[in-house]
């Protein structure tokens, strides 16, 4: 059985940069994290391997720094990578980037099943998983919390909905979303760190693909982010002191006279 999981390299919280011209996330010069929600593909993909012998490709589109994350893959156990990086990719949506993320899983040639994340923390959409599906013509299942039989030509899985659990079967090749119920992900080990180092990820553009360049990047992408607004967090304060018994009083009126002005409390008078 052949696996290939896409995972998507996203910034750390507190490293989030956007350009307001084109609407995008600015991706090159920022630490990069494997998107949390992707751990749980990986750690899925793993576990099917450790019963099956399966092999596990990882793949992941975006600049330089993007090999990080592939490499943490490799050291958790995957088998192999492929690094999609090409200016021409730059500024695309989801459509765009499940359309290069296809091609590239078409190039690789008689894949089983895909594993991806549920959605990832920058863009939140959840939209590729089912992208890649439409564009390679395989079975979808979305939400999966757990895979109850997997053979040479199905899956019989469980999926997570609003009003509970739902089994479905989904004939081979088929493409998978993973929701956290799962699993559990593991930690790369020194073994697979040091087999990562060593590993020489190759690296695909659009030319390699041999892409449509109407749909790559920026102008190949129809969603248009038209307006960026950073929320404003403001905050007022007064600081209520008495540092001698005798300012105690006055200092609980104060404090009372704030609650009651923010409808906090009722102010009754004691007789």
């Amino acid at each position: 059985m052949y696996i290939v999981v896409p995972i998507k390299q996203v910034p750390e919280t507190s490293n989030v940069k956007m350009d307001r011209e084109t609407g995008t996330m600015i991706r090159s010069g920022s630490d990069a994290i494997v998107n949390p929600l992707d751990l749980y593909a990986l750690e899925t993909a793993l576990r099917i391997k450790e019963k099956t012998g399966a092999r596990i490709t990882v793949l992941t589109m975006g600049p330089a720094n993007a090999a990080k994350v592939l490499k943490e893959a490799i050291a958790m156990g995957c088998d192999d990578a492929v690094h999609l990086s090409d200016r021409a990719f730059g500024g695309s949506d989801t459509w765009a980037t499940s359309y290069t993320l296809a091609e590239a899983i078409k190039k690789l040639g008689n894949v089983d099943l895909v594993i991806a994340g549920e959605r990832a923390t920058d863009g939140d959409t959840g939209q590729v998983g089912p992208g890649l599906a439409s564009w390679l013509s395989m079975s979808l299942v979305t939400y999966t919390s757990a895979i109850e039989e997997l053979t040479d030509t199905y899956i019989v899985a469980e999926r997570l909905v609003e009003e509970g659990y739902q089994k479905v079967k989904a004939m081979l090749p088929s493409v998978l979303t993973v929701v956290k119920e799962i699993a559990s992900p593991r930690l790369p080990t020194l073994r697979g760190k040091k087999r990562a180092m060593a590993m020489d990820i190759p690296l695909w553009g659009a030319l390699d693909l041999n892409l449509d360049s109407t749909n790559l990047g920026l102008l190949g992408s129809p969603t248009r982010v038209v307006k960026i607004e950073s929320p404003k967090l403001t905050r007022s304060c007064k600081v209520v002191t008495a540092s001698e018994e005798e300012a105690i009083p006055g200092a609980v009126d104060e404090l009372l006279q704030f609650l009651s002005s923010k409808d906090l409390l009722t102010m009754r008078k004691v007789k």
